[in-house]
């Protein structure tokens, strides 16, 4: 039976993929199809979803900057956003409630307010997946992203130990002692090595600290997370999120069938599900209007808000909760599933054009921004900057260390991720924070010195952006990219990429003359 579901995903996945979708659509319309067809959740892929999720959280862990949390654009717009949200949809239901609507007339106020709380929570499963799948995880509105994610976790946690009345042990105080432990989870990780036990050691990390704030009557996953942010910082916790990447989204698929599985909708029930779907620009508009309030640029409250507008599979957690305890119907965990299927598609579609949606709108956006930036929101400098390399990941930061070498000076590293960004400027190279993607950083700069740009990144779709966006602010030197796979050489030069280096053969050619050079020089 396992394996049947697993080609059906597989079947659905691939199908969606081929029409330029993400795939975790295919794995939603999966679990529907095999409801349809008469097969229910089970244990072991129930099993599969909770340890799927558990792996997430803990990986987001492994990124979090805890002082990212504590700034106001994020605490701040979290609270905010949850109450007003709360607020507007309890006023929407309820006045739909007066046409006699079915599973909608007979609420009332205190169990529409239990229902948009459940609807407030952004889905960080799918967020996060966008997120890495784009390569955008470390950027600035993906960090925005994930602190809002993080936030509504916690409040999530507190929801089901107050609704509940289940309070932690005595023990949980003793949590706090993992504080001055963490210099010996970080020496475990050390001796981890680079093979198959890095991965394991992440698994016994994640779910270590599940069954530890468990045991003390502590919401789980919020162990996990705890876990990876102790060792976040950590010189290898960014391998270590990369070795888990496969298995998170292995066991993730188990998670997007169970929300099909939940239960097979009738035709009213759809209706009130894609009723609810029909709010979600409303949680986009709160948080672009918060955003921009809290001194966000424009840009970065447009895409940080378009990859929130989702509903969360924690609402569905919420919703189960309040039915064991009597506060609302089971049919609404029928719903809440629909509504969240239906929610991850708008944004899986929507976000994938989210830049071009920026670019062409820009200029009426931006009229809602402050006129003062945040401090991190400076756009860089890039006067005498004569090669400029763009990503600093091992190949971008190869080449930019080569490239100091040989010109000495006029080379500067751009990076999204700030962390990339200090580590080479402790070393005294000449680095700059910015996100290449961002038409509004070529807009505001000045880069009329830069004869050549290289795009170090993974995503060739990035590439192609930042190609697109550099010729339509005017620049006119060279730029060169690399590609990992044959195919993804010609839709580069076909964007105006000067000069495409196909990763694998040029790093073989590479190894091959430099590997040749040592017969010539013993002849």
């Amino acid at each position: 039976m396992e394996f049947l579901f697993l080609l059906i995903a597989f079947i659905f996945g691939l199908g969606f993929r081929f029409v330029g979708l993400p795939p975790l659509i295919g794995y939603l319309i999966a679990g529907f199809i095999l409801n349809a067809w008469g097969f229910e959740n089970n244990d072991l892929l129930q099993q599969i979803a909770d340890l799927g999720i558990t792996i997430m959280l803990f990986t987001i862990g492994l990124k979090l900057n805890i002082q990212d949390l504590l700034k106001r654009e994020i605490w701040l717009s979290s609270v905010l956003h949850t109450s007003i949200w709360i607020a507007v949809f309890s006023a929407i239901v309820f006045s739909l409630s007066v046409f006699g609507l079915p599973y909608i007339s007979d609420l009332s106020l205190t169990t529409i307010a239990l229902i948009g709380f459940a609807f407030s929570f952004s889905s960080t499963v799918c967020v996060v997946k966008i997120l890495e799948e784009s390569g955008e995880s470390r950027t600035r509105h993906g960090k925005v992203a994930i602190g809002i994610l993080v936030m509504q976790d916690i409040f999530a946690v507190l929801f089901l130990v107050f609704a509940t009345g289940k309070v932690p042990s005595p023990w949980a105080v003793a949590l706090f002692l993992l504080i001055p432990a963490t210099p010996l989870f970080r020496r475990l990780l050390d001796q981890s090595g680079h093979g198959e036990l890095l991965p394991l050691t992440g698994f016994i990390f994640a779910l270590g600290g599940y069954q530890l704030f468990e045991y003390v009557g502590v919401k789980g996953d919020l162990g996990a997370l705890i876990f990876g942010v102790l060792i976040a910082g950590h010189v290898k916790a960014n391998e270590l999120a990369k070795s888990l990447l496969s298995f998170k989204d292995l066991l993730l698929i188990g998670f997007f069938l169970t929300i099909g599985l939940t239960a097979l909708p009738t035709l009213e029930i759809t209706g009130v599900a894609l009723l609810i779907t029909l709010l979600l620009p409303l949680k986009f508009l709160l948080f672009f209007a918060l955003f921009t309030k809290f001194r966000l640029r424009a840009r970065t409250a447009f895409l940080t808000g378009q990859i929130m507008t989702n509903y969360s599979e924690f609402g569905l957690i919420v919703g189960a909760v309040a039915v064991s305890i009597g506060l609302l119907d089971k049919v609404w965990l029928v719903i809440l599933a629909l509504s969240v299927s239906f929610s991850f598609v708008f944004t899986s579609a929507m976000y994938k054009t989210a830049h071009k949606q920026y670019t062409n709108y820009k200029d009426r956006l931006k009229r809602y921004q402050s006129n003062q930036a945040l401090p991190e929101d400076l756009y860089p400098s890039l006067a005498n900057t004569t090669v400029l390399v763009i990503g600093m990941g091992r190949v971008g930061k190869g080449a930019f260390t080569t490239l100091a070498k040989l010109l000495d000076k006029g080379v500067t590293g751009m990076d999204a991720d700030i962390d990339k960004v200090e580590s080479l400027k402790e070393l005294h190279y000449e680095a700059i924070l910015g996100d290449g993607e961002n038409i509004d950083l070529w807009e505001s700069v000045d880069f009329s010195s830069i004869e050549l740009v290289l795009l170090a990144l993974p995503s060739i779709d990035d590439s192609s952006n930042i190609t697109h966006q550099l010729r339509s602010a005017g620049f006119q030197g060279k730029i060169a990219a690399i590609a990992r796979y044959e195919d993804e050489v010609n839709p580069l030069l076909e964007v105006g990429v000067d000069k495409v280096f196909n990763f694998f053969t040029e790093a073989g050619l590479g190894f091959a003359e430099e590997s040749f050079e040592l017969i010539n020089r013993e002849k």
